[in-house]
């Protein structure tokens, strides 16, 4: 096959000196094009990792690699960047020695879109740190090491927090900032996790191809067949809407194994029977939730429940009572001033109040999982310094978009953002020390009309907070204001 293309589209091929080079930076002629094919062709040869600077590039194997063992933590452990081919556990390695030398925090910032491999490689650090600076097993304790307790902490997590999505059949669903302290020596002294944006939406709604979290389904995978009982579930996922929307199985992923991951993993953390069982039984009662029925009363504009046995499940695993689960549906009470009056409800508006009660459990429930997780990673001793890891949700398109996703998309052009100019700013250092003459240019701030655009008065999140007040607002008078504010007048806005 013959293509012809214009003088001016060609570019410099680099010698073949430099073929599959570990670092992009000594490339004679840097391109796209020599950037593009130096990744593929290492790649090729399963190497995934490549500096790129000061930086490191890794390309996702979606396989399994013989590259994070033991020997080849040891064969990073202490060495300089250049002693070794690239690594994201020489990454790991130079911020742990450069926290020792310098007396300085370190925060490594683990970026790309959804499917990257982001969250394996923050594991993959979490793993390098527990093993290079281990506290060693206390004598007589009955649950994991330290060490061990970091590494579990993310199978809980995952199990709560990932989904199948359609480009990523682990999908984190929630940014997560892992701190390791480490102590006067230099060896493990706690950790603590912060969560931000778990996507609610998903628990009550998933797209085509898609799953909820991986919890349900390690429920209903009959495993522990303990669970069927306990939560008064079948083991059919179609048996219940908010988890049966999109697709109930994943390739290659064995629901009941990862369940006995998850329940081991939360042994490990010293969680007690009753705290475990206990959020499993909220899992089970948000799947209750979503077959509440409800209809609307002749000649009024009140609905009524359809039957109780769903609300009767939900109310009896949640320990509260069913008729005040549902009098709570049907007849809020809403504070007006300084008094509380009951007001009817719908069906429609009930419907919206169960999926709002279902999204605002789930999230109080996983919010409560990583404060007990934390609980269990403070472990009082001495701390000095910390290593920061930022693995946030991965940026994707779908045909539909939820909110969680807007806000999920706009925090990765902010960290895209920061990290360009960041690397531009260092870069720049880099060339004053070397006496090299250079016309400074921060590519680093080409994001930021996208930016403005969401996040500036009268931005797209402003608009949305403004109308969420007005008691008429609607998609369409949103929509119009959008439009108002923004057509012909911003360059990332169009209809």
């Amino acid at each position: 096959q013959t293509r012809v293309v214009k003088e001016d589209e060609l570019q410099a091929m680099n010698p073949p000196k430099f073929d599959m080079i570990e670092d992009m930076a000594m490339l004679t002629h840097l391109n796209e094009a020599s950037v593009l094919y130096n990744l593929k062709r290492r790649y090729s040869h399963w190497m995934i990792y490549t500096y790129s600077g000061l930086f490191c590039v890794t390309i996702n194997p979606y396989k399994w690699l013989p590259v994070y063992t033991a020997p080849v933590v040891a064969a990073y452990k202490g060495k300089r960047r250049s002693e070794a081919p690239p690594h994201i556990y020489s990454i790991a390695d130079n911020a742990y020695n450069d926290m020792l030398r310098n007396r300085e925090n370190q925060s490594m910032l683990i970026t790309g879109e959804s499917g990257a491999g982001k969250t394996v490689n923050t594991k993959r650090v979490i793993q390098y740190f527990a093993i290079v600076a281990a506290l060693g097993d206390a004598p007589g304790k009955k649950l994991g090491t330290l060490e061990d307790q970091i590494i579990e902490a993310n199978p809980a997590m995952e199990a709560f927090g990932n989904a199948k999505t359609i480009r990523n059949d682990n999908s984190s669903r929630f940014g997560k900032f892992i701190r390791i302290h480490f102590g006067p020596s230099g060896k493990l002294a706690s950790a603590d996790i912060d969560i931000y944006l778990l996507e609610k939406s998903r628990v009550i709604f998933q797209q085509p191809k898609e799953r909820s979290y991986h919890i349900y389904y390690q429920i209903l995978s009959g495993k522990k067949p303990e669970l069927q009982d306990m939560l008064l579930l079948s083991l059919n996922p179609y048996d219940y809407h908010f988890c049966s929307q999109g697709v109930t199985t994943v390739d290659n992923l064995d629901d009941g194994e990862e369940l006995m991951a998850t329940d081991h993993a939360m042994d490990i953390l010293g969680f007690s029977n009753d705290e475990k069982y206990g959020s499993y039984k909220i899992v089970g009662a948000i799947m209750h939730f979503g077959n509440m029925k409800f209809k609307q009363k002749q000649r009024e504009e009140q609905a009524e429940a359809d039957g109780t046995e769903s609300a009767d499940k939900a109310a009896y695993l949640m320990g509260i009572s069913s008729a005040d689960l549902i009098k709570g549906l049907l007849h809020p009470r809403v504070k007006v001033g300084n008094e509380y009056v009951t007001k009817g409800q719908n069906v429609e508006q009930v419907v919206y109040a169960v999926g709002a009660l279902a999204k605002a459990t789930y999230d109080r429930m996983f919010k409560w999982l990583v404060t007990r997780i934390n609980k269990t990673l403070d472990t009082k001793l001495a701390r000095q310094f910390f290593i920061g890891v930022l693995d946030i949700a991965g940026f994707e398109i779908f045909d539909f978009n939820s909110f969680e996703q807007l806000c999920i998309n706009f925090t990765n052009e902010k960290l895209q953002q920061f990290f360009n100019h960041h690397m531009f700013v260092l870069e720049q250092e880099e060339y004053k020390k070397e006496g090299i003459e250079w016309v400074f240019i921060d590519f680093g701030l080409d994001l930021q009309a996208c930016i403005d655009l969401i996040e500036k008065p009268l931005g797209i999140l402003s608009i949305l907070e403004e109308e969420c007040m007005f008691p008429k607002a609607s998609d369409m008078s949103f929509k119009a204001k959008l439009y108002d504010n923004h057509i012909g007048k911003s360059p990332n806005f169009q209809k």
